[in-house]
């Protein structure tokens, strides 16, 4: 089952600078699990000590944010896409 995993720009360092990679799994949480077997540069930003997905990475299966359906046991499906949307903070007046 091929996945598409869309990698924002701050992570692309770590996949060799692709902009998209593919990978397999029945659940978010399977594919995201490939993906940082696949490019283990990438655990440290996405997971904490804990094993956790960390708190500002933001992960929508079709445009839907995985908080809000089962988390990382949301269920994935042949030809859909996860897109990793990291939080941005910060600025001045």
């Amino acid at each position: 089952m091929a996945i598409k995993v869309l990698i924002p720009t701050p992570l692309r360092p770590f996949t060799d600078k692709l902009d998209t990679v593919e990978v397999s799994g029945n659940t978010a949480g399977e594919a995201l699990t490939a993906l940082v077997s696949k490019y283990d540069g990438l655990k440290k930003h996405l997971y904490n000590e804990e094993g956790k997905l960390r708190s500002f990475v933001n992960i929508y299966v079709n445009d839907e944010d995985i908080r809000y359906q089962q988390k990382e046991q949301t269920p994935i499906k042949d030809g859909d896409s996860i897109s990793i949307i990291p939080s941005v903070a910060g600025g001045a007046w």
